[in-house]
């Protein structure tokens, strides 16, 4: 048994290369059962987001890499081994535990990863198992530690949450607050989605081209107005996130003084997170309006992942543990069956060794038979006695697998090289040996 993941990030591949291969959601059966049947895999789960691809799967009796490989290149087209990775055993596990705990995401330690991984593991849940269940389960747990006993999530680590962190340094909170946003492109989506996550009860979409408007308006709760007519908004507004994608400012202090005489002494909070700026640096000069520009977000993300950096070797100091700990779990999976194999064989041995030993005492009577039995069965119980503790203690202090192996070499309980099995082996391992020199 080997647990492996092959897979391709955002750290070796383009987005071009990752969008290809991407697995969406109605294809897993059917991509899962072409691998099951073409690599010989007992489990599998496919993780699939916007920033990798990864293939988890335990592996059965024949070299499963390969396959997982051809469906990969499949999908792009192309080598894909080129761009991505493989992890066995305990690095594959130390690999899920950090993806998890968002230690290698493009954003050091964010949060949407854990989600996507749950959502990966349910819909493979079919074609998952004892050793992949465990293994999943555990990479949630170990993340959820991670978040709460290290500073590697703290902190706005993104522009659009740097703003939302800048705009609650000013109410204290924005739960209630009402904001309006300008544009309608990928910064205001996600502006909008940290604003509702803070409780921003509503919400303004302006944008020159109103459909645009209504569109992002309508996924989101808000309201869409057309941009001509926004400013007479402002009084009401707490933030305004300006985020088009005009050529110059578009916002100048014309536009907010009117607001400002209805606003009493509410402050308002503007974010301007496009390139080039859409607000004149003019609008900082009036009163009670707090004006912050990407440098000011940038500065806000850069010091939080710079304290995020700081708490990696606390996070990687314990998915170390965990990762010691899970293959502990699987050493003494693996010893099971091989303590099982290994009593079987002993017990056959001991039959046929003993039903030829009566046969030449045939003149004995029944006790003395009976107790040249009970001899046999003693002594092979002792005899297995000690290999039996040893191998259980040595899956217990993580030094399992390598006894497992060692028990199966002395005992002779290694899978027979039969020629099908042989010949099958070197065929897939020459077929990828071929295709990675094409």
């Amino acid at each position: 048994m080997a647990l492996i993941v092959v897979g391709i990030n955002h750290r070796g591949a383009s987005l071009d290369v990752r969008e290809r291969i991407a697995y969406r959601t109605n294809e897993l059966p059917e991509a899962i059962d072409a691998l099951r049947v073409a690599a010989g895999v007992h489990e599998c789960v496919i993780l699939s987001t916007c920033n990798r691809t990864e293939l988890y799967f335990v592996e059965g009796e024949r070299d499963a890499i390969p396959s997982a490989w051809d469906a990969l290149s499949a999908r792009l087209g192309g080598d894909a081994p080129g761009y991505g990775y493989v992890r066995r055993d305990r690095d594959a596990a130390a690999h899920l535990f950090r993806v998890t705990s968002g230690l290698d995401s493009m954003v050091l330690g964010e949060a949407q990863i854990h989600g996507q991984v749950r959502d990966a593991w349910e819909l493979c849940r079919a074609s998952s198992g004892p050793v992949l269940n465990r293994l999943f389960q555990t990479s949630l747990s170990v993340a959820g530690r991670v978040r709460n006993d290290t500073r590697v999530a703290r902190g706005a680590a993104s522009v659009s949450s740097a703003a939302v962190q800048l705009a609650k340094q000013i109410f204290g909170s924005l739960a209630g607050k009402r904001a309006m946003v300008l544009g309608a492109g990928e910064m205001a989506e996600l502006a909008l989605e940290c604003l509702g996550d803070q409780g921003v009860r509503t919400s303004i979409v302006a944008n020159r081209t109103f459909e645009r408007a209504t569109e992002l308006a309508s996924r989101h709760g808000a309201v869409a107005m057309h941009y001509d007519e926004c400013w007479s908004a402002l009084g009401d507004v707490d933030v305004l996130v300006c985020s088009t994608a005009a050529p110059h400012s578009v916002v100048f202090a014309e536009h907010i003084r009117p607001a400002l005489d209805s606003r009493g002494d509410r402050p308002l909070c503007i974010l301007d997170i496009a390139l080039p700026r859409d607000v004149d640096p003019s609008v900082g000069a009036l009163e009670n309006v707090f004006l912050y520009n990407l440098d000011d977000l940038q500065a806000v993300v850069s010091a939080n992942l710079e304290r995020r950096r700081a708490e990696l070797p606390t996070a990687e100091e314990l998915i170390g543990g965990e990762v010691e700990r899970f293959w502990e779990w699987v050493a003494g999976l693996a010893a099971v069956p091989v303590l099982t194999e290994m009593r079987s064989r002993m017990e056959a041995l001991r039959q046929r060794e003993l039903a030829e030993t009566l046969r030449r005492l045939q003149h004995l009577p029944p006790a003395e038979r009976a107790a040249v039995e009970e001899l046999s069965r003693t002594l092979m119980k002792k005899f297995l006695h000690e290999p039996s503790v040893r191998l259980k203690a040595a899956a217990a202090n993580g030094r399992g697998l390598g006894v497992v192996d060692t028990v199966r070499y002395l005992f002779g309980l290694e899978r027979p090289a039969t020629p099908s099995n042989r010949d099958a082996d070197n065929e897939s391992k020459d077929s990828y040996n071929t295709g990675r020199k094409s």
